[in-house]
């Protein structure tokens, strides 16, 4: 368990571009779930940023919540 959590911490940010051609949406649709839905994502300075692993999770409880 110990080592999963240094993995994450070492993650890599991704960008908003990387994270719409992940995803195949838009940067608005990114930004509207960021607002309404409780999308992972943290500024830096003015630009977002995301780790995947954290997208993963969220799109299993939007899923799970349908």
């Amino acid at each position: 368990e110990a080592s999963l959590m240094t993995e994450q911490n070492n993650e890599k940010y991704i960008s908003m571009k990387e994270v719409c051609d992940y995803l195949s949406v838009q940067r608005q649709t990114v930004l509207s779930w960021i607002t309404q839905r409780d999308f992972p994502a943290v500024k830096v300075g003015k630009f977002w940023r995301f780790k995947l692993s954290e997208i993963e999770a969220w799109i299993k409880t939007q899923n799970e919540s349908k």
